[in-house]
């Protein structure tokens, strides 16, 4: 050792007693190691306004009785954000469960769906619907627990005791989904005395759900209304919506039929080798769907010349249009399916969001004058040449040229088909109008339902890498431009629609799980779309895995994974001409 080095001199250094946490405007707040949460951000001026429900912490989502224990930066997560309103509605099913199970046991609560107005239509098993006398007193009771501000408790049991617990309550659909579980624990919330298990965070305590109200639906059940993400502190009128409601009831009578209500019978069918059968029947099922269609539309085939088929993103439009196409064919309508991607404007023309980025969501997304004149020239027996959009430069090229005979009909496929401004030149009379949306029903259980919208993304992750060259980063990044152009331009006419194709397959998200789970997993840590991988990628990890290969090579699952035999359909149709 060199004689001139000074000596390293080693002391003891005591803890801080306090830590601080770091908001995204910098203000700094110090508190006790070990505060909660919900602690720290009670100090903030702008608590409640809106509800704060959670926050991000260090990148990672937590809920508000997460413990502080070093300096932490801090961004809270409120009611209008996605996250937060996960966390709202997630809580105020589970007080909901609670009421029910206080007053009707033991009659047995589902919840199925989402309805657009901001709800979830529930239903009851075991005894008669609800009558408006017993709802109010449920939505009395549920109110009663809020006044309480009952303390919402988290525990982390052994995975034997939880199914030990769901088998004395005879919740067989979640015995069933617990077989499969690869993990020796499950979180458990309570409320008094009732556990239950629901897939993510909650809030700390039942004085949080302020705003929520019950209202009956068609005699058969009643919606669970909650607010919407940009009116956060209010409830939406709720509009009716019957042909919806028609379709999430066809689509459940099928589930009951094959037995696959909830994910834990699909891991069973999957596990026992059955699930053969199950891709079959379902996709006669969706077989089915499209002959009736093809039948309705060839009744109006004298005066409509053109089929629009609207719906939100990675609904699958495109193989609905081509399938359409051969039931038509079948019927002895000759189709032309024209896609409306095709007509998107040029990269640098394509609208901004109120963010500056690209929002191709807008009707204004699409060159509406050019698609307008090119249906007008068709319908009048011309030629023309189809444009051919390349996603990837993000311009459009030269497509096939096409012609319209006398006894054809086009078939037009995007998202804004249902939209009056699309078309203006042509009446209601010269169109025929479908609807296709991905309406999931089956469910993790019977109190954790599994979004519409998670489906549609998982498809979008998978397609966009294989067909765009976009990663699930851009993916994600993307999708909260695209929601919201769905609820501006695509949700409001879907009930304009002459039939509906609800284009979800029961299994569908174990063929996709495998295919998407690498994708979600190269998101960066530290990110924003992080923190919605991982939460998707927790939800996947209920579902047993499904080849590829089981799935029908003119399935729509097909349209995102692909191997579509559909995706050539118009050269395959001039072979039969």
């Amino acid at each position: 050792m060199d004689s001139k080095t000074e000596p390293v001199i080693i002391s003891e250094v005591t803890p801080r007693s306090t830590v601080e946490i770091t908001l995204p405007d910098n203000r700094v707040f110090n508190g006790p190691r070990g505060t909660s949460l919900e602690n720290f951000l009670r100090a903030l001026p702008e608590w409640g306004h809106p509800l704060i429900l959670g926050a991000v912490v260090n990148n990672e989502l937590r809920e508000l009785t997460y413990p502080i224990n070093y300096d932490s930066r801090v961004q809270p997560v409120t009611l209008a954000d996605a996250d937060g309103a996960r966390i709202y509605r997630r809580s105020l099913v589970f007080l909901l469960e609670v009421a029910f199970e206080q007053l009707f046991s033991p009659a047995m609560l589902s919840v199925d769906h989402s309805v657009s107005s901001g709800g979830y239509f529930c239903q009851v098993s075991g005894r008669p619907s609800l009558s408006e006398v017993e709802l109010a007193q449920l939505k009395t009771r549920m109110q009663e627990l809020v006044d309480a501000d009952v303390r919402l408790e988290r525990s982390v049991v052994p995975l034997q005791e939880a199914r030990d617990l769901f088998a004395a309550r005879k919740m067989v659909e979640k015995v069933r989904l617990l077989k499969t579980r690869q993990k020796d624990s499950l979180v458990l919330y309570a409320i008094g005395d009732y556990r239950d298990y629901h897939h993510g965070y909650m809030v700390p305590s039942t004085g949080y759900l302020r705003w929520f109200d019950l209202r009956t639906q068609d005699h058969e059940g009643f919606v669970l209304q909650f607010p919407r993400r940009h009116a956060p502190n209010q409830l939406s009128p709720m509009p009716e919506y019957p042909k919806l409601l028609a379709s999430f009831r066809q689509y459940s009578s099928w589930l009951e039929r094959l037995g696959i209500e909830y994910v834990g019978a699909l891991n069973d069918a999957i596990q026992s080798g059955r699930i053969r059968e199950i891709i079959l029947v379902a996709e006669a099922l969706h077989e089915l769907q499209l002959a009736e269609i093809a039948r309705r539309v060839t009744e109006r085939s004298k005066t409509a010349r053109i089929v629009l088929i609207a719906g939100p993103s990675s609904s699958g439009k495109t193989t609905t249009s081509k399938r359409l196409a051969v039931q038509m064919l079948a019927q002895g309508i000759s189709p032309l399916p024209i896609e409306m991607d095709n007509y998107f404007v040029e990269r640098e023309r394509t609208p901004r969001d109120e963010n500056g980025q690209y929002d191709f969501e807008r009707l204004e997304a699409l060159d509406t004058l050019l698609l307008a004149d090119h249906l007008k020239r068709l319908v009048a027996g011309e030629e023309v040449q189809l444009p051919k959009f390349d996603f990837r430069l993000g311009r459009s090229a030269p497509g096939e040229i096409v012609h319209l005979e006398k006894d054809q009909m086009i078939i037009l496929e995007g998202i804004h088909g249902l939209n009056p401004r699309l078309l203006p030149d042509f009446g209601p009379e010269e169109t025929f109008r479908i609807y296709v949306s991905c309406l999931t029903q089956i469910n993790l259980d019977r109190h954790n339902r599994i979004s519409t919208t998670d489906s549609r993304l998982i498809r979008r992750i998978v397609r966009d890498a294989r067909e765009r060259g976009y990663s699930a980063l851009n993916t994600i990044g993307r999708w909260e431009s695209v929601r919201r152009g769905e609820k501006r331009h695509i949700f409001p006419y879907q009930e304009n629609a002459d039939m509906l194709f609800n284009s979800a397959l029961v299994y569908e998200l174990a063929v996709l799980k495998p295919l998407v789970e690498p994708l979600l997993r190269q998101v960066p840590h530290g990110t924003a779309e992080f923190i919605e991988a991982k939460r998707l990628l927790a939800f996947l990890d209920w579902f047993l895995p499904l080849d590829l290969d089981l799935v029908p090579d003119n399935s729509l699952v097909r349209e995102f994974t692909g191997g579509s035999i559909l995706r050539d359909f118009r050269l395959w149709e001039k072979a039969i001409d």
